[in-house]
């Protein structure tokens, strides 16, 4: 089961469409589910002294239960957007026991600029790097143009969905690999 989160809370986010656009496109055999973070407060460890919110735990929850993460995310800035970033952060706690840790994460984003977000993918990939979280070695996938290639809420150019696919099958192999070397997510 793949899980995709969207960095975007946007009703007619183009990342929530990219996600939805590959749920109804994933080979047979595998799930596939989406969230997005409006449930997600703003990170303050008073809170989480006092309990981790409904909306995190649920967060939380839906990462313990999948295989692999699918991370869309707009870029804003030149980086990933805040909401994305906080939900990390929360996902994050306690340290080393994430359940983002040992994780295969496939990131991509998208942008109307023709550098499709990969600033934010920089950004994304040194977070999840510290959260331990192993994201796949695959050509970065950056959706230029985004705004031209989202219509009615799905992704419709054809060749930007075929390289999504093609990387869900390289984040399908490495959770296999994973699968068969049960001491590659051990606890140390």
């Amino acid at each position: 089961m793949l899980l995709g989160i969207s960095g975007s809370m946007r009703r007619e986010s183009n990342n929530t469409a990219v996600l939805r656009t590959l749920q109804m496109s994933m080979p047979a055999g595998i799930g596939f589910s989406v969230v997005t973070l409006d449930d997600i407060p703003p990170y303050n460890q008073d809170v989480e002294l006092c309990g981790v919110p409904p909306g995190v735990q649920r967060l939380k929850s839906a990462i313990e239960a999948s295989d692999g993460i699918i991370l869309c995310s707009p870029e804003y800035n030149h980086g990933m957007p805040g909401v994305l970033k906080n939900a990390l952060d929360w996902v994050s706690r306690p340290a080393l026991t994430s359940p983002m840790k040992g994780k295969p994460v496939l990131i991509v984003t998208s942008s109307p600029a023709f550098t499709g977000g990969v600033r934010a993918q920089a950004q994304l990939k040194e977070t999840l790097s510290g959260m331990l979280a192993r994201v796949i070695a695959w050509p970065q996938v950056v959706i230029a143009g985004v705004h031209d290639k989202v219509r009615e809420g799905r992704l419709v150019d054809e060749a930007s969905v075929k390289f999504l696919l093609d990387a869900v099958s390289g984040l399908a192999a490495e959770i296999a690999v994973l699968a068969r070397t049960p001491s590659a997510t051990a606890q140390p």
